[in-house]
């Protein structure tokens, strides 16, 4: 699913006017009657409305539902916050049918008002945010916010419009006043601010409307950011063809582990099984090969030279290099590996010298990170490993470790998750996961999928681990990297989201969603498809 920006949205808007020959004010009936159907749905007890109204096109959405819910037999008030000279165009029109009609109409202009205003919300049992829509600009301030304020303490079920006033359609930021919907109604198409932080929290449950804009004037806008849904899922899960083999499915080699850190490699390649594929290797310091091997019934093992400190090596390159060219579709490298000298010297060596498929996490990261700019004698800065790596390359970092792959803040990474994410990968022609809250996976064609499953009980250790594994083993199965990243991301989600169901989220740890990516696999293979989008 398609998600845009204000002045995407605004474009969409205006196309299927002027090009289409669609009414604005048409727009605005079916936009009011899809809030309309949403409130009887679901606020079936509530039959006391009161709509709160600004001067622009939200303003007129909200216009006409309080129209259609007068006419539906719902005792409506109207309270206008915009002085009625300021209404225009299609919001003015509907401003006139209500008041011809003799709905009962409120208007407050200033904080001296607001007592009013207060003593109107008590007499509704539902409240309709129509102030403002993706039209907004800069943070609400003055009056306006104080009639939020007022609206948010009144301790009633809360219905916006397209998307809360006060929350920044492109970023989810919230400057000053923003109303905290139970429910939003989103028009069209979702914005951005809807599902990023901290507006999405602001959004409460989110539906999407569909008003009448046409596909083809949708598809015309360029819009390269998505939202992965279950038809891409059903799409994209790999075939299990009758006439086949283990070898059908793909050698994963999993480079992981360190003393205290065998959890990881055990979790990441058992992640790359659960998902499908066929041969598992784990290649891990000598010494902790007996310990992984009690752990471990279907991977196997190849043991590693290690260092004095019982990690991995430089001297295990040759060995490493042999087996991928041998035995190995795709590799998986960086958990629990260490950030000892001798073991970065030897990731960053390896990096140079790939040519695979390759998932880089953790520690993989944070090597890459450290090597990332090579001095040259001339004094000059390049980006040479990264430069390097081979051209089917995902990375999977959290913001901290994405702070140390870019020089940015985490700070500044959370605030634009999307341009981030976009940006890296454009210019080092990865796929990268952007993991947190929403994770953002971003091509190398500059397209960004903001992934759609996960819950709040899967911030603990581990749960990188069981990704690395999984977007391995679709991998070796034969999806492209971009596939990979995108449906890895969501099954990773819906397992954790299906672990959630039977164990809660305070008590949800990794091992939960390594068991249940079958099903999440499984409920994603009935799923509905729809056929790919690009």
């Amino acid at each position: 699913m398609r998600v845009v920006t204000a002045e995407e949205m605004r474009q969409i808007d205006k196309q299927t006017i002027e090009e289409i020959g669609v009414p604005g004010i048409v727009l605005m009936e079916a936009a009011a009657t899809a809030v309309f159907r949403s409130i009887q749905r679901n606020f079936p007890e509530c039959r006391h409305v009161g709509v709160i109204v600004g001067k622009g096109n939200n303003g007129g959405d909200g216009l006409a539902l309080a129209r259609q819910l007068a006419h539906a037999g719902y005792s409506v008030q109207i309270i206008l916050v915009s002085s009625p000279e300021h209404f225009t165009g299609d919001a003015l029109t509907n401003l006139q049918v209500v008041r011809r009609l003799g709905l009962s109409i409120v208007e407050i202009y200033s904080e001296s008002e607001l007592r009013t205003l207060g003593a109107e919300i008590v007499s509704c049992d539902l409240i309709v945010d129509a102030i403002f829509g993706t039209g907004l600009r800069g943070g609400v301030e003055g009056y306006i916010k104080d009639v939020i304020d007022c609206l948010n303490s009144a301790d009633r079920p809360i219905v916006a419009i397209d998307l809360p006033s006060g929350l920044n359609a492109d970023t989810g930021a919230v400057e000053g006043g923003c109303i905290c919907a139970d429910r939003t109604v989103t028009l069209g198409l979702p914005k951005r601010g809807t599902l990023l932080y901290p507006g999405a929290q602001r959004v409460g449950a989110l539906e999407i409307a569909d008003i009448g804009f046409p596909r083809s004037i949708v598809e015309s806008q360029g819009i390269c950011v998505n939202r992965t849904q279950p038809c891409q899922a059903a799409d994209w899960i790999p075939c299990r063809p009758n006439y086949s083999h283990k070898g059908t499915y793909g050698r994963v080699f999993v480079l992981a582990g360190s003393p205290g850190m065998t959890g990881a490699a055990v979790l990441a390649s058992q992640a790359a099984l659960r998902t499908g594929a066929g041969l598992v290797t784990l290649g891990i310091p000598k010494n902790l090969n007996p310990t992984v091997e009690a752990k471990l019934s279907e991977v196997m093992t190849t043991p590693l030279p290690e260092t004095t400190d019982g990690s991995l090596a430089l001297s295990a390159k040759p060995q490493i290099l042999e087996f991928i060219e041998r035995s190995a579709s795709v590799l998986a490298i960086g958990p629990g590996l260490s950030q000892h000298p001798e073991t970065v010297n030897l990731i960053q060596s390896l990096l140079h010298e790939l040519n695979c498929l390759t998932v880089i996490d953790a520690d993989g990261l944070n090597a890459l990170a450290a090597g990332k700019i090579d001095r040259h004698p001339s004094g000059s800065n390049v980006n040479n490993l990264l430069a390097s790596l081979p051209s089917q390359t995902v990375l999977t970092p959290h913001p901290g470790e994405m702070a140390r792959l870019t020089g940015l803040s985490v700070t500044d990474i959370e605030q634009d998750r999307i341009g981030v994410a976009q940006g890296f990968s454009l210019e080092h022609g990865v796929t990268l996961i952007l993991k947190g809250v929403p994770t953002v996976i971003a091509l190398d064609t500059g397209e960004v999928w903001i992934n759609s499953t996960g819950n709040p009980g899967m911030a603990t250790g581990g749960m990188g681990d069981v990704l690395t594994g999984l977007i391995a083993g679709l991998m070796a199965q034969g999806l492209q990297v971009s596939e990979a990243g995108v449906l890895g991301a969501y099954l990773h989600g819906l397992a954790g989201d299906i672990s959630a169901e039977s164990t809660g989220m305070h008590g949800l740890i990794a091992g939960d969603v390594l068991d249940a990516i079958p099903e999440a696999i499984e409920r994603s293979r009935r799923g509905p498809s729809r056929g790919k989008i690009g």
